[in-house]
């Protein structure tokens, strides 16, 4: 695992371009619940603090504030990379983060804006990363594969896998 400036940049730069992360945290009956939830941030900060909106009013609220750990996973199958994130969740109050991270399409959730009462600001603070990053086309990634299923040995060198320790 790695603590570094070049890591965190990579963990960023596959993670922005992806709209939306599946928020998973555990239910009161036990069981983990994923939502779909639009990533605030336009960067990755110094903190590892990733920011999302969501509705005081909603089912995830009420949860996050009696159990915080959750897990953030973020998917690109067309481009083959793939990242998961655990960390503790908890709500800023502050105006000034709401409208620096404030977005148009926000607007559809939260008609009254920033200072919508409903709007609640979720921060996830990043505690441990894992992302795995397929360079190679996917020629190259069929080619490995089938030469791996003829010799029974696994694809070797198939893109990047690294894990990260954030906070």
């Amino acid at each position: 695992m790695q603590h570094d400036t070049p890591a965190r940049e990579t963990l960023w730069k596959l993670i922005k371009d992806i709209r939306f992360g599946m928020l998973t945290h555990r239910h009161a009956n036990g069981m983990l619940h994923a939502h779909p939830l639009t990533t605030q941030n336009r960067s990755i900060d110094q903190q590892s603090l990733l920011y999302f909106f969501i509705p005081r009013n909603g089912e995830l609220y009420g949860r996050l504030l009696t159990d915080g750990q959750v897990n953030v996973s973020y998917a690109d199958p067309g481009a083959d990379s793939y990242v998961s994130l655990s960390g503790q969740a908890s709500f800023v109050e502050d105006l000034a983060q709401k409208e620096a991270l404030w977005s148009p399409m926000a607007k559809a959730w939260f008609p009254e804006g920033p200072t919508d009462p409903n709007l609640a600001l979720l921060a996830v603070r990043i505690g441990h990363a894992e992302y795995w990053d397929v360079k190679e086309s996917k020629m190259v990634q069929l080619f490995k594969m089938a030469k791996a299923a003829l010799t029974g040995e696994q694809p070797r060198e198939l893109g990047e896998h690294k894990e990260l320790t954030l906070s």
